[in-house]
């Protein structure tokens, strides 16, 4: 496959048909129907099949890739002279492996009102929304303030370096006249307060994995011993259990609790009021039940034990013994400033080694905020939008290296009951189909009232 020949052969699943835009569903569902799980990924069949769609459509794609068995598809709708909006969505899935589904997890079954299936929420229905937003404002003749590029991305659930990481380092001039981009997450609702909040991404973490290495007197089992390495391991772990790294307001995450607090009643305003303060932060916690756990993310760097590695004899003391962290940063935080709270955390004498670390969107463009907002409160009256920072890290922050402002906005009108955090990479992961066709006709609308000074 030639880097930007646009043009596949294999058997690409179904027939390529363009009125899918009408039944967004069942475009995903034949996404689902693809087993893309990453590792090794292997997304070349469904992104083949996303572009017979545009080409059904008479538009022309491009595919950019690392690796053959995984492309990057790039297609443009032309607009105005405004700053071009992207979509991009990724179609990589993380393994099932382990977990028990009541439909197998590749079948795209819709049952029960719900599509079933790996991806259903994380990201294909995203996929699913842009693509026939995209082909429908093609059909329709829409004519944009900008360009609107839609971009179909491998890798994201390995980190993005066959996917996203690698258009911005190989051919960033794609992106040269983008200032806007919708991606995942956000455009759910989130009841609090009595409100139903809708928050849109407007920022998130930082990665960053380290090593820790801990070393300390080896030797043979049988004899007592103290001070060893796996007994400061033991110390380490339950450090990083039991105590959280220090607190930090930041000006996204500050400007997100502002938001929220207008739009809730009493006593829950006062509560997030009180998560600005280091002195009533604990307190305030308290006070969010289920929710605590994200509005704790997002006020302290987050360092998690993720793999131990030590020993190889059930006679002898290692002498050294390495600890994975996974460590997520927020917002104009770098890896100096978690190396230096670890240290202080857990003591002398551990050596640490950074494995992987990305800066993320150091600033926050509101500029496209209330357009998503107003598309929001028209497709569901009692949508309050708010802005929202991410605890994980997505596709956003390679994109902007080179100045896009990514808004998580795949909206769903999930009924109150669904719990949409508990389904992303579990098993029945799934969707309500109706929420499907409701984020397809949000995202058309922002594409027909797009405008870059909003």
């Amino acid at each position: 496959m030639s880097e930007t020949s646009g043009e596949y052969t294999g058997d690409g699943g179904p027939a390529a048909d363009a009125e899918i835009c009408e039944r967004p569903a069942e475009l995903l569902r034949e996404l689902i129907r693809f087993d893309t799980t990453n590792p090794p990924g292997a997304e070349r069949a469904c992104v083949e099949w996303i572009e017979g769609l545009l080409a059904d459509a008479g538009v022309e794609a491009e595919a950019y890739a690392t690796e053959p068995e995984r492309p990057n598809l790039v297609a443009r709708l032309p607009g105005g002279d405004a700053p071009t909006l992207m979509l991009y969505g990724h179609v990589d899935v993380v393994p099932t492996a382990d977990q028990a589904w009541t439909h197998p997890p590749f079948a795209g079954v819709e049952e029960g009102g719900f599509v079933w299936g790996r991806g259903a929420l994380d990201m294909k229905a995203g996929v699913a929304m842009f693509v026939a937003a995209f082909l429908r404002a093609v059909r329709e003749g829409v004519d944009p303030a900008g360009d609107v590029l839609l971009c179909i991305l491998s890798d994201e659930e390995g980190g993005g370096d066959a996917g996203a990481g690698y258009l911005v380092d190989e051919h960033p001039d794609l992106f040269e006249d983008v200032r806007f981009a919708l991606g995942e997450f956000g455009g759910y609702p989130m009841d609090l307060g009595g409100a139903r909040l809708y928050p849109v991404q407007v920022n998130e973490k930082r990665l960053c994995w380290l090593r820790a290495t801990i070393e300390g007197p080896g030797g043979h089992a049988s004899y007592p011993s103290r001070g060893d390495a796996m007994g400061r391991l033991g110390g380490a772990l339950t450090a990083l259990d039991r105590e959280r790294l220090p607190y930090h307001l930041t000006p996204p995450v500050e400007e997100m609790l502002d938001r929220m607090a207008e739009a809730v009643g009493e006593p829950t305003s006062e509560a997030l009021a009180d998560l600005k303060s280091a002195d009533s932060v604990e307190a305030a916690l308290s006070a969010f039940g289920e929710d605590a756990g994200t509005f704790e993310a997002l006020l302290h760097n987050t360092a998690n034990a993720t793999i131990v590695r030590g020993g190889g004899k059930e006679n002898v003391i290692p002498s050294r013994v390495e600890l994975t962290i996974d460590s997520r940063l927020l917002p104009g935080q770098t890896a100096d400033d978690v190396l230096a709270e670890l240290r202080d955390l857990l003591g002398d004498g551990i050596e640490f080694e950074i494995l992987r670390y990305e800066e993320g969107p150091a600033e926050t463009d509101l500029g496209l905020f209330d357009v998503l907002g107003g598309v929001l409160r028209d497709a569901e009256p009692d949508a309050v939008p708010v802005p929202f920072v991410l605890p994980a890290v997505t596709d956003a922050r390679h994109f902007a290296r080179v100045g896009v402002q990514t808004y998580g906005f795949t909206p769903m009108n999930l009924p109150a009951d669904f719990d949409f955090l508990e389904l992303v990479h579990a098993a029945d992961e799934r969707i309500p189909a109706e929420s499907v066709s409701f984020g397809s006709d949000a995202v058309y609308e922002t594409i027909r009232r797009y405008d870059a000074d909003g």
